[in-house]
C-alpha cells in the first residue's frame, strides 16, 4: 500500500509542479476509498451464517418448507420440460422467464388467450411472441439472448419445427394425459403434473415410476400446486402469484 501511494503522490507532483500532502488519487486506481475496521468473526460463529443464494433460474412457487423453488430454464444444453397441467401455471412461468430476461415463443392455437399477456409482458418490448402451431421461425438463442418455447398445442402436439437447443428450452403443455404423454414424458428433462384423475395417477405412477403415497395425491393436489420430477428427484411446489399476475391471469387455477 506505501508503494502504491508514494507513486500517486510522485504522479501527482510531476502533473502540477508540487507535492503537498498524500492525495486521493491513486495512478491508475481512482479515488481511495473510505477505511473502516475490519468485521471478524470467530470460527465458531461461522455456522451461524446463511446467505439467501440459491440456483440460477425462474422461481417457480415454494417447497413444502417454504422455500423458494426454483426452475433453471436458460441452460447451455437442451432442456426439455413436459407440465401436465393447467394454463394459467404456464402463462405464470412464461412471465416470471421473461422477467429473467429470456425471450418467450409460445406456439398456441388459442392466441386469444395469451394475447392480453403477450401486451402486458416486457413493458413494451416486445419479448413474448404468439405464433400459430407448426409456425415458430428461428428464434436465434444465445447466452445473451435466451429462450423458452412454450408449446400449447392441445392433446396431441405435433412434433415441433423449433427442438430445445443450446439456450433454448422447449416447454410443453398437456392439459390432461394423452396419447401423445408417454413420449414427451420420456424425452422431458423435466415434468410437472398438476391436479389429475385416480386413473391418470396410476397411469403416471407407472410411466413414471412414483412413489404409491406421490400417486394417491395427485387427484387431491389444490390449484397451483405442482408436482416436479426428474430422474432422481421429486419435489411439490406451490405456485403463489404476485398481485400483478393475480390481476393479468386472475387467481390459480387448475382447469381452463
Amino acid at each position: 500500500m506505501r508503494g502504491s501511494r508514494s507513486t500517486g503522490r510522485a504522479a501527482q507532483a510531476s502533473t502540477t509542479g508540487a507535492a503537498q500532502g498524500p492525495s486521493p488519487l491513486r495512478g491508475g486506481f481512482g479515488l481511495v476509498g473510505p477505511r473502516r475496521e475490519r468485521h471478524v468473526v470467530q470460527a465458531a460463529e461461522l455456522d451461524a451464517l446463511a446467505l439467501p443464494v440459491g440456483d440460477d433460474g425462474v422461481v417457480i412457487g415454494v417447497d413444502s418448507g417454504g422455500r423458494p423453488a426454483v426452475l433453471g430454464i436458460n441452460r447451455p444444453t437442451p432442456y426439455e420440460v413436459t407440465l401436465i397441467g393447467g394454463l394459467w401455471t404456464a402463462q405464470v412461468l412464461a412471465l416470471r422467464a421473461a422477467a429473467t430476461g429470456a425471450r418467450v415463443a409460445v406456439e398456441t392455437g388459442r392466441g386469444q388467450v395469451w394475447s392480453g399477456l403477450a401486451q402486458a409482458a416486457g413493458g413494451g418490448q416486445q419479448c413474448v411472441t404468439l405464433h400459430d402451431v407448426g409456425r415458430v421461425p428461428p428464434q436465434g438463442a444465445s447466452a445473451g439472448s435466451p429462450v423458452l418455447v412454450i408449446r400449447d398445442c392441445g392433446m396431441r402436439p405435433p412434433r415441433g419445427r423449433v427442438a430445445a437447443g443450446p439456450w433454448q428450452s422447449v416447454l410443453t403443455l398437456l392439459p390432461y394425459l394423452s396419447p401423445a404423454a408417454p413420449r414427451l414424458v420420456r424425452n422431458a428433462s423435466l415434468v410437472g403434473i398438476q391436479r389429475v384423475s385416480p386413473d391418470e395417477a396410476e397411469q403416471l405412477g407407472r410411466l413414471m415410476q412414483l412413489p404409491a403415497a406421490a400417486v394417491e395425491s395427485l387427484p387431491t393436489l389444490g390449484d397451483g400446486v405442482t408436482l416436479w420430477c426428474t430422474e432422481r428427484d421429486r419435489q411439490f411446489v406451490m405456485t403463489q402469484p404476485t398481485d400483478g399476475e393475480t390481476g393479468l391471469l386472475g387467481p390459480s387455477r387448475r382447469i381452463d
